[in-house]
């Protein structure tokens, strides 16, 4: 058997594959009602709000400065170390 014949039983086999990955995700999709999408759905939206509740967000840094430390960082890479370090 050539390479080529090989590359293309290995491609054939490839796309099966993927099919019946596709073919399971969506059975396994719609065995689901929509009355029990909904539920998960109301289920994670309110985990989601308790778990925001309690966490406090962060202000972004603003981008002046974001884009100083990252000017340093690049510029700081051509230096050669201190001596002593």
């Amino acid at each position: 058997m050539t390479w080529w014949k090989v590359l293309g039983l290995a491609g054939a086999a490839g796309v099966v594959a993927t099919g019946v990955v596709v073919v399971r995700a969506e059975r396994r999709r719609r065995a689901y009602t929509p009355d029990e999408v909904r539920e998960q759905l109301h289920t994670r939206f309110a985990q989601a709000a308790a778990a925001s509740e309690g966490a406090e967000v962060a202000e972004p840094e603003p981008r002046r400065t974001r884009i100083r430390a990252w000017a340093r960082r690049v510029l700081r890479r051509g230096r050669p170390a201190p001596a002593g370090e």
